[in-house]
């Protein structure tokens, strides 16, 4: 529930629409719902803007199931993240609606229209291998109403390919990047745009990339101005952020 749901069922009762009892009982799960295993935090989007999501690694598939089914009673759209294919299969028994991105490993519930963004946010990607983490930070920025623009294997190893993408990439109003070898894409993106750069350091790399801990420092010390870090393979923070920054 957001502060425009709140406003119009306050309307309805002050109108005599809807009976007290009635705006009591659809008011009842606020702030949250506590399902013993889980407390869903239903005041997050009048707090924050957007509904809680829900990170599916660590949990069981019942826990998962369990939680899509109460969110699903709601009028948000739902997504989880880190899912796996026996995880949707179980939430696809109670919510037919569910769909799954295998390779993002997301699971979403579009429960009302998405009216996208005329501002686009772009995903630049380093290479082939970078992909998972790509499409999540894609995926969750599309189920937050933001257009997305995806540019594939564009890596410093052949940067004529992300020169050909440039003006695409400029064209966007925040862009992230997404590497893992070095992370040398990052730095290179931000010293070539005037928007923000978000950066995603991958674990995708050899022995000495330390499961993306070289990528992530790399895009610590960028020397390129405007460039942000997330954290590794956090492509969920990426695409919640740069949907922050797209609605400004």
């Amino acid at each position: 529930m957001n502060s425009e749901n709140i406003k119009n069922l306050l309307e309805e009762i002050k109108s005599g629409n809807v009976s007290v009892d009635e705006g009591v009982n659809k008011l009842s799960d606020l702030p949250f719902k506590d399902l013993g295993y889980a407390m869903i935090d239903n005041h997050r989007e009048i707090r924050v803007g957007y509904p809680e999501v829900i990170y599916c690694a660590g949990k069981t598939v019942e826990q998962v199931k369990g939680i899509i089914e109460f969110m699903n009673t709601k009028e948000n759209n739902i997504l989880g993240t880190r899912a796996t294919k026996e995880m949707y299969e179980q939430v696809r028994e109670i919510c037919k609606d569910a769909k799954y991105n295998e390779l993002a490993r997301t699971i979403t519930v579009k429960k009302k229209e998405i009216e996208l963004t005329d501002t686009y946010i772009a995903v630049v990607t380093a290479g082939t291998s970078d992909l998972p983490v790509a499409e999540e930070a894609a995926v969750t920025a599309e189920i937050f109403a933001n257009r997305v623009e995806r540019i594939s294997d564009v890596g410093v190893a052949g940067i004529h390919r992300l020169f050909n993408k440039l003006d695409v990439i400029r064209g966007a109003k925040v862009v992230i990047a997404v590497a893992g070898m070095e992370g040398a894409l990052a730095s290179v993106v931000g010293g070539l745009v005037d928007k923000p750069v978000i950066a995603v350091p991958t674990s995708v790399g050899y022995g000495a990339n330390f499961g993306g801990l070289s990528a992530l420092l790399s895009m610590l010390n960028s020397c390129s101005s405007g460039t942000s870090v997330v954290n590794i393979d956090n492509g969920f923070g990426a695409g919640y952020l740069a949907s922050m920054i797209n609605k400004l």
